[in-house]
């Protein structure tokens, strides 16, 4: 960071920052690279692309690890037109022989779908039209090129046309319109086309949610197939997603297709921040002090053989500093990552599935086989949940035992925070349903009820023997929240642990203890004993106890209560 001092018309010196920005949410690289942004040197990854010889290249990877900012920075590099400048400086421009035969050589179609949504497919295809139809505009010279014939430009212009400002194309147009674009630029410029399609999968994610999922996949499969396959006019293709849906055919019968996941070691450090990136990064902001808790929050992610920084956090965290010293770390993904599949798993899935996220938010590893293919329709087997996780950054691989066996962990405190808080939502809102009912058990000393609810409250939430007696008396307090609690306080014999005061002396109040039983078998006979002794330390003589007209005392063993009045 470099700081000058300037004098004002007073005669004043002051401090002036002339710090290169941090581009937290942008994803265009010419605006990076001309607009005095900090940028992490990823063009390693042309060469490596070139070196590779790929047809179609999948590159999977979770949401906002630069997915979309290589995208463009493929553009800028490829396209015909290219900004030498806009590479000085980078490693890339290091390898002058590179540089001179492939930058600014190709026509170069690229689309991002990450907006291609919709709660019909009528309306995500529309989306699609407006997408394809935007990118296709920029070609417009199309229509003066005297190596395009006359009927060549008529399908040129199905694809840009319009009605009352939108874009209109037929779905036969449509499907056909990505391959078209690609063979109307080979004969413009006498050079194969570059795609580029970005986040190919969020379409198919978002039609699963919403139910048009078989519609979506019989399109994407037409409108890929038609471009990617037998295309005399393609140089080569990068998509970008977080899965590969190839099960569904999507991909089918592609010659030389290379999947390029967070398993292979090839491309391993161009997609997020390495230590080393990451350690700059602080150093240029003045906050290298911070780098500690820095990984502890957003490293952790293992693709290949080397350890990667969510680079949308990490951003977001450095400014946080910069612009406030004393902020905490705090999980940025969380709404950015697109969590309702991991919402929906923690809501609907069975108590196997509980138990074992329980596990892992208790930092232990889990060892599942994972599909390197999925569909979204094979998401409801628990076997199958894991593999879209650990693809979509919500686990790591923390070792591999071979034969797509690994153990997996929470990769780091940001994603913790999300299954924790995930977890706590649901818990809470599933218990705000339920306590008054096991208070009104309770009151009325139907014993079985109340120990019905109260386990099933436990089970869906916690394990209920790795924990200390501190934990319960927490937890009832948080559990009876909003009545007028004492807690803990010194009793005439003995100190119990709560009382449930009612609003009025005439009504029933509640006394409980509670205790750990380390196994099942010691419950009912901890319970029995701890109702024994409410009676014998003889807690309802307490005068705020007493002066209502009922009271009833229980004890409670981790999930059993036991009836002691």
């Amino acid at each position: 960071m470099l700081l000058f001092l300037e004098l004002t018309n007073k005669g004043e010196a002051i401090t002036i920052s002339t710090s290169i920005k941090l581009p937290v949410g942008i994803e265009n690289f010419e605006e990076i690279r001309t607009g005095g942004y900090y940028y992490v040197d990823k063009t390693k990854l042309i060469k490596q692309l070139f070196a590779s010889g790929g047809k179609v290249n999948l590159f999977t990877r979770p949401r906002r690890f630069g997915k979309t900012l290589n995208m463009s920075m493929l553009k800028c590099f490829l396209e015909i037109g290219a900004k030498p400048s806009l590479f000085d400086g980078l490693y890339i421009s290091e390898n002058k022989q590179l540089c001179s035969s492939f930058m600014g050589k190709y026509p170069v179609v690229f689309i991002t779908l990450k907006n291609v949504d919709g709660l019909s497919f009528e309306e995500a295809k529309y989306r699609f039209v407006d997408v394809i139809g935007s990118e296709a505009s920029r070609f417009s010279f199309l229509l003066d090129s005297d190596r395009i014939s006359s009927n060549e430009k008529e399908m040129y212009k199905a694809i840009i046309s319009m009605s009352e400002g939108s874009f209109k194309m037929n779905t036969q147009v449509l499907l056909r319109s990505l391959k078209t674009l690609s063979e109307l630029l080979y004969k413009h410029y006498d050079k194969k086309t570059i795609i580029l399609i970005d986040e190919y999968d969020v379409p198919l994610d978002k039609a699963f949610q919403y139910g048009y999922y078989k519609e979506m996949v019989t399109f994407i499969r037409g409108l890929l197939g038609d471009v990617l396959k037998t295309n005399d006019a393609l140089e080569f293709a990068v998509l970008t997603g977080c899965l590969r849906v190839s099960k569904e055919s999507i991909f089918t019968g592609l010659n030389n297709f290379k999947i390029l996941s967070i398993t292979d070691t090839r491309f391993d450090e161009q997609f997020g921040f390495t230590d080393r990136e990451v350690k700059d990064l602080l150093s240029y902001y003045n906050v290298e002090d911070k780098f500690k808790e820095t990984k502890e929050w957003y490293d952790g992610y293992l693709f290949g053989n080397i350890e990667i920084y969510n680079p949308w956090s990490t951003l977001m965290y450095v400014d946080c500093k910069l612009n406030r010293s004393d902020n905490k770390p705090i999980s940025f993904w969380a709404n950015t990552s697109g969590n309702d599949l991991v919402v929906n798993y923690i809501q609907n899935g069975s108590d196997e599935l509980h138990e074992e996220f329980e596990q892992l938010i208790q930092g232990k590893s889990l060892t599942k086989y994972i599909k390197p293919e999925l569909t979204y329709r094979e998401m409801d087997n628990i076997n199958n949940i894991y593999s879209f996780l650990l693809l979509t950054g919500y686990l790591k691989i923390k070792e591999d035992l071979g034969e797509n066996k690994y153990k997996l962990i929470i990769p780091n405190k940001e994603v913790y925070e999300i299954y924790k808080q995930t977890f706590m939502s649901y818990f809470e809102d599933y218990t705000f349903v339920r306590k008054e009912n096991l208070y009104q058990s309770l009151v009325k000393g139907d014993v079985d009820h109340a120990n019905e609810i109260l386990g099933d409250i436990l089970s869906r939430s916690i394990s209920y023997f790795d924990n200390e007696e501190s934990f319960y008396h927490g937890f009832l307090l948080g559990l009876f929240s909003g009545k007028k609690i004492k807690s803990n306080r010194e009793a005439m014999h003995g100190r119990f642990d709560l009382c449930i005061l009612p609003k009025q002396i005439f009504q029933t109040a509640l006394v409980l203890e509670c205790k750990h039983s380390k196994s099942v078998k010691d419950l009912i006979s901890d319970a029995s004993e701890g109702a024994q002794q409410i009676i014998d330390n003889k807690y309802e003589e307490e005068d705020f106890v007493g002066s209502f007209s009922r009271y009833l005392s229980y004890y409670f063993s981790n999930t059993y209560l036991c009836y002691a009045k």
